[in-house]
């Protein structure tokens, strides 16, 4: 029986130290992708979360099935920005928000598993968005994260902190897209128990 990888433990980028950020490289990786806007406290947001799961499981279980290859489907992410990114500290409004929520896959899984998993997954139970998914690399490179242990809500002080002095203080300067990492599952996890990377890609200023 092949070994089930963990991407989680493959990947340095899926690491990061509690309200100390650092610079750290991220290659490029695959997602499975859908976007949105507005409060995720909504179910616009439920239902691009619905979207995703079922075809994240089906990739896995064809993998492991017609490839030998087992692995552990990773947690959710996002991609999150504004017109004015001081609705994510100072300012803080979610109903200004635009995202894209993801999964990571393995570099293995093809176009045509992609195709095959969303057609299967869209025979029974299809979910409400489950046309609007894709299947795309995703390109960051140099990046600064930091963990962030409690309420999504609690974020903005180690996001003010990143944005406006750590990342000055490195010379450089925010480029791409606020990024977060949800490691626990908020269905059962404390809120103050909740442990989520902040990511933000950066360049030379």
């Amino acid at each position: 029986m092949t070994a089930k990888l963990d991407f989680k433990r493959e990947l340095e980028c899926y690491t990061a130290k509690r309200n100390s950020p650092q610079v750290t490289d991220v290659p490029d990786l695959q997602y499975l992708m859908i976007d949105g806007h507005g409060d995720p406290n909504t179910p616009v947001y439920v239902d691009a979360v619905s979207a995703l799961y079922p075809v994240a499981y089906k990739l896995k279980f064809a993998s492991k099935k017609n490839l030998d290859r087992d692995y552990v489907v990773m947690p959710l992410e996002g991609l999150w920005w504004a017109d004015d990114m001081d609705t994510f500290t100072s300012a803080r409004d979610k109903t200004q928000w635009d995202w894209t929520l993801m999964i990571m896959v393995p570099d293995w899984i093809t176009a045509e598993m992609f195709t095959d998993a969303v057609e299967q997954v869209g025979m029974k139970d299809r979910p409400t968005r489950h046309e609007d998914l894709r299947l795309e690399a995703l390109s960051e490179g140099r990046c600064v994260q930091a963990l962030h242990v409690g309420n999504y809500d609690d974020e903005a002080e180690l996001l003010r902190y990143m944005h406006e002095e750590f990342i000055l203080d490195q010379g450089l300067k925010m480029v791409g897209k606020h990024h977060e990492i949800y490691l626990s599952d908020p269905r059962r996890a404390e809120p103050a128990k909740l442990r989520t990377i902040l990511r933000q890609p950066v360049a030379d200023a």
